[in-house]
């Protein structure tokens, strides 16, 4: 697909969608047009320090697009900071520096674009000496952890699920209170079936959750795409049903509480379709740092 994707590309036959995406990138190092100095106002007001502020720092907190820009997701990144300051975790941003690490360049078939942003982060993140990478982004997880190496960068990246698991684990965060309602969690793809992380996030729910974790009929390695992955939040894709809209459906079949989730994409998919369905408040889409974050109050 990626190929034919390219192949498309080298063609020209790009739509406007695909062409101001690429610019958007281009020019100001993310994918929705905004201005590159407004990437770190989601942190105002938390007390975060950029990157070599602090001569402890471990771990490189990667925000992402999604992370930094979109309303919604900006949430996540603020319970995120939450969470590692109550686990101690010594953790810097990169501020007004981080640019998208352009995987959905990738995706839509513009390699040279994907390769150019890989060698040019790559080059920076090794000058600050940066070793290890969180991020809430399972995209941006499996392209710093299985598609960067290939360009020089080797970093080990852990996936925040995996972090508030780790720090459950070690007993570095207090559960104060745990859930009643039943959760029910969707597998990212880029998260599980690429990388085969399925019990980190089921980890934390069951650690945070008293109504217990509801397993939908498709999960773990049978789990179905929000549809928004794979660039094709930038293409006109034709169905009959959204994809969104068939998970989410799936979902409320279980009739559970809250319905995790633990990627930016499939957050906003799933926002989305919520509205659609009129499910936001009997179902409510939450990623999993949110109700950890809450659970520590």
């Amino acid at each position: 697909i990626y190929d034919m994707r390219r192949h498309l590309m080298a063609e020209g036959k790009v739509d406007k969608k695909k062409r101001d995406l690429l610019t958007f990138l281009t020019n100001l190092g993310n994918p929705y047009g905004l201005p590159s100095a407004d990437r770190a106002k989601w942190a105002e007001g938390l007390d975060v320090k950029l990157w070599g502020e602090e001569p402890d720092q471990e771990y490189l907190y990667w925000v992402g697009c999604a992370g930094s820009y979109d309303t919604r997701n900006q949430m996540i990144s603020r319970a995120l900071v939450k969470i590692m300051k109550a686990g101690q975790v010594k953790f810097g941003i990169l501020g007004n520096e981080e640019k998208c690490n352009c995987e959905v360049a990738r995706r839509v078939g513009e390699e040279g674009r994907f390769q150019q942003a890989a060698m040019e982060l790559i080059d920076m993140l090794n000058k600050k000496g940066v070793r290890k990478i969180i991020t809430q982004c399972p995209h941006c997880y499996n392209t710093f952890k299985n598609e960067y190496p290939r360009f020089g960068g080797k970093f080990e990246v852990i996936h925040h699920t995996q972090l508030m698991s780790k720090l459950l684990r070690d007993g570095k965060l207090n559960i104060k209170n745990a859930r009643k309602q039943t959760i029910t969690f969707h597998d990212p793809c880029y998260l599980g079936r690429y990388n085969d992380e399925y019990e980190a996030p089921r980890a934390v729910i069951r650690a945070l959750s008293l109504g217990g974790l509801k397993e939908l009929p498709r999960s773990r390695t049978k789990s179905f795409c929000c549809g928004g992955g794979g660039g094709n939040t930038w293409y006109t894709v034709e169905m009959q049903k959204k994809c969104s809209l068939i998970r989410l459906e799936e979902a409320n079949q279980l009739a559970p509480n809250i319905l995790a989730a633990a990627c930016p994409y499939c957050m906003s998919m799933f926002e989305d379709a919520s509205k659609v369905m009129g499910t936001a408040e009997t179902m409510p889409v939450r990623d999993i740092a949110e109700l950890v974050a809450e659970a520590l109050e």
